[in-house]
C-alpha cells in the first residue's frame, strides 16, 4: 500500500517532520520519491528554511553530502536564527568527521536553542563531538608541506636504484 507524498506546509514548522526514525528501514525508491517531493516543495516555496533542512536531511540519507550541505546551507542563509537547520549543518560536519567545524556550528546551534530540548539535543551532539576529538577520531589538518618527505622519498629512491646498478 503505497501513500502519496503531501508537500509539507507553507507556514513555518519549527518542528520538522520526521517520516523514518531508522534510515536503514528506508527503500531507495522510497527515499527518491521522498527528495522528488521534497525538491518540489521547495520550488514551490523557496523561501522556507525548513523545507530545505528536510530536503539536506534527506540528501544526508542518501549519501549525498554536497547536496545535503548545499541544502543546509541555503537554509541556514534563508533563516539565520532556525535551529534545526543549524543543528542538521553541524551535524553534517559530525558524521563527515569535520570535527572542528561541527563543534563550532554546534556551540551555534546551543546558542539559538530556544527549550530545553532543544537544548539537549545540541548539548548531546557537542559531547559525542568532543568525545571523538578526545579519541582521535577525526580528518587530519593538513596544515604542513609534503615537500620535504617527497624529496626524502626521491632521494631514497636514487640511492636505491644507483646501489642496484653498482652490485
Amino acid at each position: 500500500m503505497s501513500t502519496a507524498l503531501q508537500p509539507v506546509a507553507t507556514s513555518p514548522v519549527r518542528l520538522l517532520p520526521v517520516p523514518w526514525r531508522d534510515p536503514r528501514t528506508v527503500s531507495p525508491a522510497r527515499l527518491a520519491e521522498h527528495i522528488e517531493a521534497l525538491e518540489l516543495a521547495c520550488r514551490e516555496d523557496p523561501q522556507s528554511a525548513d523545507l530545505r533542512t528536510c530536503l539536506g536531511m534527506a540528501h544526508a540519507m542518501n549519501f549525498d553530502a554536497y547536496k545535503s550541505m548545499d541544502a543546509l546551507e541555503k537554509a541556514r542563509g534563508l533563516d539565520p536564527d532556525n535551529f534545526f537547520a543549524q543543528l542538521k549543518y553541524a551535524e553534517l560536519h559530525y558524521r563527515l568527521r569535520a570535527l572542528s567545524c561541527a563543534e563550532q556550528e554546534t556551540l551555534t546551534a546551543l546558542d539559538l536553542a530556544t527549550n530545553a530540548w532543544q537544548a539537549g539535543l545540541a548539548r548531546k551532539q557537542l559531547q559525542e563531538i568532543r568525545r571523538l576529538v578526545r579519541e582521535g577520531t577525526q580528518k587530519p589538518a593538513w596544515t604542513k608541506s609534503l615537500a620535504a618527505p617527497a624529496m626524502v622519498l626521491v632521494a631514497l629512491t636514487v640511492l636505491l636504484s644507483l646501489c642496484v646498478v653498482w652490485l
